[in-house]
């Protein structure tokens, strides 16, 4: 079983670093973070995904322009998708269980309209429909001091929560593996309305609400690996 300290990948032309639990042998899932977080953030979750009896092979990569990842400048939801892809070529992986949260559940789910061989499974945590923002969110002003994360990539992907593009909704019928999409509940920043609707977009998702706000993972980490565990073990 690996540490979780993170490992240099290269994929798509850049450095990503990915965390990694679990026997090498055992069924692969790959974890997406939330915008300005990291692989680590997955860490308690990961481990007991990796633990016995039912032992996964877990990975948790920095997004590019977050943690220990490249910073490159170049930022999309679409560009990210392609990185997952790549690493979880250069991993050796045909396929695994994918699991996002928030930014990481976008492209999770553009990763499986684009590339559905790659994805077994398809978790989606307090994630919305790709509905544009009205009004959009203004620009937001930079803190002071260094940063976890590009805050170039903050204004991309502010630009695209504003507008989405039309594809992302147009496509979610490509999204033909077994989804999970649980919703945050109304303390979430998410609208709930909007997860729901993403929920029913895509073919034969599920929808579970735990109440426990936008971190769900971190806040309620006992309800969510009940729910996760059960949907990847079906």
């Amino acid at each position: 079983m690996d540490t979780a300290a993170p490992h240099a990948i290269e994929a798509n032309g850049i450095t990503l670093a990915c965390r990694r639990w679990g026997p090498a042998d055992a069924p692969p899932l790959l974890l997406l973070h939330c915008r300005g977080a990291d692989g680590a953030d997955w860490a308690g979750i990961a481990e007991r995904l990796a633990a016995p009896p039912r032992p996964r092979r877990v990975y948790a990569p920095d997004l590019r322009g977050h943690g220990h990842s490249d910073w490159p400048g170049g930022y999309s939801a679409e560009t990210m998708c392609e990185d997952v892809r790549a690493l979880l070529a250069a991993l050796g992986l045909d396929s695994a269980d994918v699991v996002g949260h928030s930014l990481g559940g976008l492209v999770a789910y553009l990763l499986a309209q684009r590339h559905p061989a790659t994805v077994r499974r398809l978790v989606l945590e307090d994630v919305c429909a790709p509905v544009p923002l009205d009004p959009p969110r203004p620009p937001a002003e930079r803190p002071d001091g260094e940063l976890p994360f590009d805050w170039a990539m903050v204004r991309a992907t502010d630009r695209q929560r504003n507008a989405p593009d039309p594809v992302w909704w147009d496509h979610m019928d490509r999204i033909t593996m077994p989804t999970l999409v649980i919703g945050g509940g109304p303390t979430s920043l998410i609208p709930q309305d909007q997860v729901a609707r993403l929920a029913e977009l895509i073919p034969d998702a599920r929808l579970v609400t735990v109440d426990a706000g936008h971190l769900v993972h971190e806040t309620r980490p006992e309800e969510f690996l009940a729910v996760v565990e059960e949907f990847l073990d079906e």
